[in-house]
C-alpha cells in the first residue's frame, strides 16, 4: 500500500494526521479499523450467499468476469477453442517485440560512445557533442 512512499513522507503523514486529528487520533484509527473489518466481512459473507446460490465453492478472486466465465461456464476444450486462434498472432507479436528490443540494443551499444571500440559515424559537434537528429518537417513530406 505504501511502496512508493519513503519514511519520510510517511513520517509527515502522521504528523499531519496528529495535528488534525490532536487526542481524538487513537479513536479515529480504532474507526478506520472497524471500518475495514466490517468491509471484510460483508465481503466474505456476499462470497458464502453467491456460493450457496449458485451451487459450487467461489473466491473473491473468481468474481473477477474472465475468472469468472473461465472456471464456471468454460470447459478446458472451449478455452482452447478461444485461444488457438489468437495463439498464432501473440507469438508472431512476441517475436517482432523480442526483435525490436535486440536492434535497439544493438543501436544504442554502437551509440554509447564509452562503449569498448565503437565510434559514432558522422560529425561530432564542438565540445565532442554529437549534434541532435534534425527531426522530420511537414516540408519533407511534400
Amino acid at each position: 500500500m505504501f511502496e512508493n512512499l519513503n519514511w519520510w513522507e510517511i513520517g509527515a503523514l502522521l504528523l499531519l494526521a496528529l495535528l488534525i486529528f490532536g487526542d481524538r487520533l487513537p479513536a479515529v484509527i480504532g474507526d478506520g479499523l472497524r471500518m475495514i473489518r466490517n468491509l471484510r466481512s460483508m465481503a466474505r459473507n456476499a462470497t458464502t450467499d453467491l456460493s450457496r446460490e449458485l451451487g459450487t465453492d467461489i473466491q473473491l478472486e473468481d468474481l473477477h468476469p474472465k475468472a469468472f466465465i473461465r472456471k464456471h461456464l468454460l470447459s478446458e476444450e472451449e478455452e482452447q477453442a478461444i485461444r488457438k486462434p489468437l495463439q498464432g498472432v501473440y507469438d508472431n507479436l512476441r517475436a517482432d517485440v523480442t526483435g525490436v528490443h535486440d536492434e535497439l540494443k544493438d543501436v544504442a551499444a554502437a551509440a554509447d560512445p564509452r562503449a569498448k571500440g565503437s565510434r559514432r559515424s558522422g560529425t561530432v559537434a564542438p565540445g565532442g557533442a554529437a549534434p541532435a537528429p534534425r527531426r522530420p518537417s511537414y516540408d519533407d513530406a511534400t
